[in-house]
Parts: C-alpha cells; sequence; structure tokens
C-alpha cells in the first residue's frame, strides 16, 4: 500500500516550488504570530539548504518520503530540529500541492510559449528564403490552385499561433494562489494571502477554499491545449510526410532513418512519430477529464492522478517543437518537382475570373469554364493548348488575352487580399507572425 500511495517518484520534480511555497508560508505565518522573527529565519535558512541541495543533485529520498511535500519538510527538521514542525501550521497538504502545481504549471507554460516563438520565428524566416517558390494547392487531396510554398508554410504557423495565443489565455487562469485554504475550509490562523500570492508572483489569489484545494481546471486546460498544438503540428508532419513522398520536399538525414532490410528507403521517422504523438496527447486529456467528472467536494486522492499526465504532456510539447522547428530550418523544398505538380487545369478558376473581369456573372462564368475543361478531356489534352478559336465556339467572349491566364505566378499574383497567396501577402504575413513571436 506504500507503494501504491506515494507519489514522491514523480511529484519531486516541483521540489523547487514546494520549498518556494514554503518559504512564503514561513513568513507569513510570522506575520501572523505564529513564529518569531528568528524562528522565521531559521526555518527559512533550513529550506534554502533542502534547495541548495536538491540543486546539486544531493538531496536523498528516503523511506517514507511519500511525496516531495514530506520529504522536504522531513529534510527540514533533520536540519534545524523540532522548529521544523511549526512550519504547517494551519496548511495541508491540499493547498499545498494546489500551490506547487500552479506554480510549476505557469512556469512550463511560459517556458513552452518561448519554444513557440522560436518555431514561429525559423519557420517565418525559412518561408521568407523561399518566397519565390510554387506549389500545387490542394483540397481534397486533389489538385486546387497554385499557391506559395511559403504561403503553405504560414499556414502552419497562422494554426500555431492561434495556439500560443490561447495558452497566453491559460495563464492568467492557472496563476491564482490556492495556499492558505487549509485542507478545505480555510486558515484558521488568518493568514494574509494576498501576502502570499505576491511572495509566489501569483496575480491573484482563489476565490473559495473548498474549490482552491480540488480544482484542476488549469491542469485539464492545459492538456486540451497540448492535444490541440500537436494536432496542429500533426497536421504539419502529414503534409511534409506526402511532400516527401512526392520528392516535393527532401527531409534532413538528421530527421529520417533508413530500413533495417531496404537500403533504399529513407523513412520520415520524426514526422510519423509528431503525427502519432497526437493520439496520445488526446488520450491524456480524456483520461483526466474522466477522472475529474465523477469527484464530490473536496480534494480526494484520484486527484494525485493529474501530475503524470501533466509532466508528460509538457515534455511532450517541449519535444514535438524542438522536433518540428528542426525539421523544418534543416528541409529542403524541390522547386522543380513542386511546380511538376502544378497542372494548367488548376488555372480553371483564373479562366473563369477572366470572364468575370468582363462582366460575366460568376455563375455563368464557372459553367463556360467547365465546358473547357470537358473539350480537353475529350480531345485528351491539357487545357492550355486549346487554341483562342475552340474557346470561343464555347464562349465569343473570350479574346485574345485569354492565354495570358495560363501564368502560375500571374494566378497566385493575382490572389492579393489580405491572407492571401501573392508575393505581398505573404511577406505581410511572415512579418506579422515574426513580430508576434517577439511578444512571446
Amino acid at each position: 500500500m506504500e507503494k501504491f500511495n506515494e507519489s514522491i517518484g514523480f511529484d519531486k520534480r516541483m521540489w523547487a516550488q514546494d520549498l518556494d511555497g514554503s518559504i512564503a508560508y514561513a513568513k507569513a505565518i510570522q506575520k501572523v504570530g505564529i513564529l518569531t522573527a528568528d524562528e522565521s529565519s531559521k526555518i527559512v535558512s533550513g529550506l534554502q539548504k533542502v534547495k541548495d541541495e536538491w540543486a546539486a543533485g544531493t538531496f536523498e529520498i528516503k523511506p517514507g518520503d511519500e511525496d516531495i511535500h514530506t520529504a522536504n519538510e522531513r529534510r527540514l527538521t533533520e536540519i534545524i530540529g523540532p522548529l521544523g514542525g511549526k512550519l504547517h501550521t494551519g496548511r495541508s497538504r491540499n493547498d499545498q500541492v494546489a500551490t506547487d502545481t500552479r506554480l510549476w504549471t505557469v512556469a512550463a507554460e511560459r517556458d513552452i510559449l518561448k519554444d513557440i516563438a522560436t518555431l514561429l520565428h525559423a519557420s517565418s524566416e525559412f518561408a521568407r528564403e523561399h518566397i519565390d517558390v510554387l506549389m500545387a494547392g490542394y483540397t481534397h487531396l486533389q489538385p486546387a490552385q497554385p499557391i506559395r510554398f511559403s504561403h503553405w508554410l504560414m499556414s502552419h504557423m497562422a494554426a500555431i499561433t492561434r495556439d500560443a495565443e490561447r495558452l497566453q489565455q491559460l495563464i492568467p487562469r492557472a496563476n491564482q494562489c490556492p495556499l492558505g485554504s487549509g485542507a478545505l475550509a480555510g486558515n484558521a490562523f488568518g493568514v494574509d494571502r494576498e501576502f502570499l500570492a505576491d511572495e509566489l508572483g501569483f496575480d491573484g489569489v482563489t476565490s473559495n477554499s473548498l474549490d482552491s484545494v480540488c480544482d484542476r481546471d488549469f491542469v485539464a486546460e492545459f492538456l486540451m491545449w497540448h492535444s490541440m498544438l500537436l494536432t496542429h503540428l500533426s497536421q504539419l508532419a502529414e503534409d511534409l510526410i506526402i511532400n516527401n513522398m512526392l520528392k516535393c520536399v527532401d527531409m534532413d538525414d538528421a530527421y529520417a532513418t533508413g530500413s533495417s532490410l531496404m537500403p533504399q528507403k529513407k523513412n520520415p521517422d520524426a514526422l510519423e512519430l509528431l503525427r502519432g504523438k497526437a493520439g496520445v496527447a488526446l488520450g491524456r486529456s480524456v483520461g483526466l477529464m474522466a477522472t475529474l467528472k465523477g469527484l464530490p467536494r473536496a480534494y480526494n486522492k484520484d486527484l494525485q492522478e493529474d501530475k503524470v499526465p501533466l509532466f508528460d504532456a509538457v515534455d511532450t510539447v517541449k519535444d514535438c517543437l524542438a522536433i518540428a522547428t528542426g525539421v523544418i530550418v534543416t528541409m529542403r523544398p524541390n522547386p522543380k518537382m513542386l511546380m511538376k505538380a502544378l497542372c494548367p487545369e488548376m488555372l480553371a478558376t483564373d479562366l473563369a475570373d477572366y470572364l468575370v473581369r468582363k462582366g460575366v456573372p460568376f455563375r455563368e462564368t464557372h459553367h463556360i469554364s467547365g465546358a473547357c475543361v470537358r473539350l480537353a478531356e475529350e480531345q485528351d489534352v491539357s487545357i492550355d493548348t486549346l487554341t483562342l478559336e475552340q474557346l470561343q465556339k464555347i464562349d465569343s467572349r473570350f479574346e485574345e488575352d485569354v492565354l495570358k491566364v495560363w501564368d502560375y505566378v500571374a494566378s497566385v499574383e493575382r490572389k492579393s487580399s489580405t491572407g492571401g497567396t501573392s508575393k505581398a501577402r505573404v511577406l505581410e504575413q511572415i512579418e506579422n507572425c515574426i513580430a508576434f513571436a517577439k511578444t512571446l
């Protein structure tokens, strides 16, 4: 039962947060007269020595250290004697673990924002470097319209930008101080919770002591958030796997592996792992929600099960962001193969737009362009080889300048509205992304 009950094997990751919380709490109970100034000083000094041991890797976990809280308090008492027993006055492991977890989560979230900034900045610069490369855009995995390679890459960064914005919005809700809530009913010694919040860098205090000790919304929100981020990275990975298969993009050897049997193989393992981890991420989120859904107020031991998925999620997110950044900055787009994927039929909408500019309603031009596509198919020729005479037999409003429609660069340059694939608009997206990354 002791092994089944303990959490020290994983919650030791919060040693710094636990000690910071205890230092702040020692100061707080000095303020209300539980500790003298000398006692508070000795406790804080002892806690700092415990902190130094953790930092140096010399802290020794002993039998009976059920969790990080008991381990640190045990070691404090060994260093300063029975005085260490005063530290827990009015405090419960319930509000203690809630405090530690919030502090750890907020620090991790802020650290992840820096990793996202690196990905956004690196990808934007890569997009700028390849701004003149064109590629086929697809819907339903069918050739649709020509776009810029950089426009495609920035489409994925638009999703990652939203992820960063969402993570920023999570932090204020997580960064509220539950310390001073006791086991559930509050603190019996009038501890100044606003002081505790200020000492620990929280934005404020939680509003209800009963809720404070069992609220794990901030963990659930992070797990939901990380499943969304990894979904977006999975979509990026899938696109790159397909383009790698088509030889449109070459992956660096550092992010690919060979086959144990087939010497010609170069497998995009990094991308496949990015894709695969999204499913596991969703499982973490659903798993914790299933744990939370049946819990009565207030603290229950079930809540110990929030740590492993939280820690795993943070580790996975940081690993995936680093891998995604590395893949992007080392991959090599193949302009020749990307252009080869373009086909004149992708300009059928441009053909319809040609007549729109002459005043013909789009619904009519859509049918006219469709007739041109059918004629090319019936004659087994590419649509751009149809002669002016053939086009005019379908609609007399086609003029000689219609032949200029079959220009991929001109096509992408016509898509010049905000967010479009013209060079100026893509460069605008790149600049906006870099500017946002600098705020993270």
